[in-house]
């Protein structure tokens, strides 16, 4: 996990490379690699240039953070995961409404073949709900009453008892995440927007300073950034209030 721990502001911004073709992804990653940690590959990508946007990454000197959300059956997740492994990839997650079962048997079955193949373990995060769900999307649509932050939660700690490295939450759960689950348990939020920037389809969206200020290691952004007239300007500003919201926090410990 020492490889991925994140050293400078910038280290700690997960690009979405939310585009369609090979040309925008070396655009972006020769544009940007100086300025963000990870480039993330989604699903649109994926489909649009499957392995190959991972390969140009890593060729021009980006590392890659795959965001899959596999969920299945425990074997077929599992396997999924071990694909991604022989592909060079070792940050990723799953999807955590799989089940402990399916959490459990594909976190074994990677480090296995990881002591096999004389590789590090993978990274594996669980996603515990959608950054487009809210209240209403859980209780009058799924049927859960728990309160929401109660519920990603509990997810979170399904994930923990599993041996996942961290999970994918919005920043309000962080502080309590890292409460009941630890410090060393990586917290990375989604659906990042500065103030400055268009909300877009999110419901539940915070800003880069709150995002760290509640504890998160990692935020996920990506169209302030990619659709940003200066995109190296635009990613200066997110690194500039990332650094500001440490210090505060440093400040009031």
């Amino acid at each position: 996990m020492e490889r991925i721990k994140p050293i400078e502001a910038k280290d700690r911004i997960i690009l979405a490379l939310d585009v369609d073709t090979i040309e925008e992804v070396i655009k972006y990653v020769d544009l940007l690699k100086e300025y963000v940690g990870f480039f993330k590959v989604g699903l649109p990508l994926f489909v649009s240039c499957g392995f190959e946007a991972i390969d140009v990454i890593k060729e021009h000197g980006g590392r890659v953070y795959f965001d899959g959300k596999f969920q299945d059956i425990p074997n077929t997740t599992a396997k999924a995961s071990i694909n991604l492994m022989k592909k060079g990839i070792d940050f990723f997650n799953i999807s955590s409404t799989g089940g402990s079962k399916m959490l459990t048997s594909t976190i074994t079955e990677c480090n296995n073949y990881a002591k096999k193949n004389n590789m590090e373990p993978p990274i594996i995060l669980a996603v515990t709900l959608l950054s487009s769900f809210g209240q209403k999307t859980l209780t009058n649509e799924l049927g859960i009453e728990m309160n929401i932050s109660s519920y990603v939660l509990k997810l979170s700690q399904i994930a923990k008892e599993a041996g996942l490295s961290g999970v994918v939450a919005p920043d309000t759960d962080a502080a309590q995440i890292k409460k009941e689950l630890g410090e060393d348990f990586i917290v990375v939020c989604p659906a990042v927007r500065p103030t400055w920037a268009i909300v877009n389809d999110q419901i539940r969206i915070v800003s880069p300073t709150d995002a760290i200020k509640a504890g998160a290691d990692y935020i996920i952004i990506g169209r302030p950034i990619t659709r940003a007239a200066d995109p190296t300007a635009a990613a200066k500003l997110v690194i500039t209030e990332i650094e500001e919201a440490l210090k505060e926090k440093r400040n009031n410990l």
